[in-house]
């Protein structure tokens, strides 16, 4: 029976979803949801902030600030809460309404900034702001996800060696790219490991990380407005963009099986099921995709019918496996039927 003090010391990392029942293919799904900050950035916030503790850069009077869409400002909301540390986190108008709450409710501060950047996102204003905020007050003590190596080595350290010990015949990996901290470590990982492992990025269509244009991106998580200092593309074997159309219909056909995941999670298993589709017959394969999140976060947006017509159109209503409803159009039970049975 796990016992803990500190929110940060329970993080499960052995739970895979079987996703060949819904999909006819072999995909085991890695689900990093399921700790008290409710997503996969818990480790890397956790690596970030011990490592700045250790080498004294955090002082009891520090201010912890970050540039986050969402997740890793909820996660560092939850350690600085629990440390003792103020914490502010600069996000933009894409963060889901429900994360902004969730941090507050932690006791953190969060601003939101709307100026776009040069390349059409938000990115390049948050960080200038956190810049500025910095050099204005030493006490405000910048993690920078975006250069920090902690975030690569939280995974390199923890996820790549989980997915060794529960698949040791692993031939693809699929994740997902934003700041590219776990893509980064689990590839370092797997290039020393005692078998080739083919490492697929899967990015968001629109996004400048791997030098494509920049386009409209409505679903936070993946995906950046410019390239992540800490990618290495050496490492990285394959990239699939996916449409963001595609990332809802993946994650309404998900939740129709009973699995509620976040935006994150349908874009990298729409990419890997496409790769999966185009490549995986050529033999039997073991492939595990990376899902960083769970849903409840995306309830007022990939799941909200008026936010996805308004933003996509009736046609992203339009989900493939919408036969599997036909119950809904099923007549009532007549009468009789319905009537409860006589006992004599």
């Amino acid at each position: 029976m796990p016992v803990i003090s500190a929110p940060h010391a329970f993080n499960e990392g052995q739970l895979y979803v079987d996703l060949e029942p819904i999909y006819g293919r072999s995909l085991f799904l890695k689900c990093e949801g399921f700790n008290f900050a409710g997503s996969i950035k818990l480790k890397a916030a956790t690596e970030m902030v011990e490592t700045a503790e250790r080498n004294g850069v955090l002082k009891p009077d520090s201010i912890l600030v970050e540039s986050s869409s969402g997740n890793l400002g909820v996660a560092l909301s939850m350690i600085a809460a629990s440390k003792g540390y103020r914490f502010l986190c600069v996000t933009d108008s894409r963060c889901n309404l429900s994360t902004r709450l969730l941090m507050k409710a932690l006791g953190s501060r969060v601003l939101t900034i709307s100026d776009l950047d040069d390349n059409g996102g938000f990115l390049g204003a948050r960080l200038n702001y956190v810049r500025a905020l910095c050099d204005a007050d030493d006490r405000y003590v910048w993690l920078s996800q975006y250069t920090n190596p902690g975030n690569w080595k939280a995974h390199y350290r923890r996820t790549a060696p989980e997915i060794a010990q529960s698949f040791p015949r692993l031939d693809v990996l699929f994740v997902g790219a934003g700041t590219t901290g776990t893509l980064m470590g689990c590839a370092r990982y797997f290039r020393q490991w005692h078998r080739p492992v083919r490492i697929v990025a899967v990015d968001s269509a629109g996004s400048v990380i791997f030098g494509g244009a920049p386009g409209r991106r409505m679903i936070p998580g993946l995906g950046m407005s410019m390239r992540p200092p800490l990618l290495d593309e050496s490492y990285v074997d394959e990239v699939i963009h996916v449409e963001e159309t595609d990332t809802i219909r993946t994650c309404h056909r998900l939740a129709r099986h009973g699995f509620l995941f976040g935006g994150s999670t349908g874009t990298v298993v729409s990419g890997a099921m496409r790769w999966l589709a185009e490549k995986g017959d050529e033999r039997e394969l073991t492939a595990v995709a990376i899902s960083p999140d769970l849903g409840e976060r995306y309830l007022d947006t990939v799941y909200q019918s008026n936010w996805l017509q308004d933003l996509y159109g009736e046609e992203v209503m339009d989900f493939d496996d919408s036969a599997e409803d036909s119950w809904a159009a099923a007549p009532p039970p007549t009468r009789q039927e319905s009537r409860p049975p006589h006992h004599p």
